[in-house]
């Protein structure tokens, strides 16, 4: 964790030594952070109220329902919106933005805006000079 992270008090982290923070990466109000496996918030990362960070499932094809886990790791500046989903194995690409409610299984390119359950590439970031300040 770095010391410039922030976790709201409201945060669910299912096993803490799994999650790495950089700095000024957030995780909001009522957040559930499942890390099963390790989840990496990149340099100024947010996931909003109510988001799910998933590392964890279970092997359909076994009878036993074997559980599987996989990591998670969001680039630098992206977004994870308002009661967004990301599931286990997910990697989000630097300054992609996944919207309130979007359901993601799927990796994201950089700068992709998503939307929709489940989730679709919808448009392309286009930044300011100053819109990006991480380099």
């Amino acid at each position: 964790m770095h010391p410039t992270a922030h976790v709201y008090g409201s945060a669910r982290v299912w096993y803490p030594p799994n999650l790495i923070m950089e700095e000024g990466a957030c995780l909001g109000p009522r957040v559930n952070c499942y890390c099963m496996a390790p989840i990496s918030l990149g340099r100024g990362v947010i996931v909003s109220q109510g988001a799910y960070l998933c590392a964890g499932m279970h092997d359909i094809e076994d009878p036993d329902f074997q559980l599987l886990v996989k990591p998670i790791v969001i680039g630098a500046d992206a977004w994870v919106a308002a009661e967004a989903f990301v599931g286990p194995g997910v990697s989000i690409g630097r300054g992609a933005v996944l919207g309130a409610r979007a359901v993601l299984f799927k990796d994201a390119v950089a700068n992709g805006v998503y939307a929709g359950n489940p989730a679709q590439l919808i448009k392309s970031r286009k930044l300011t000079a100053q819109g990006n300040s991480h380099d």
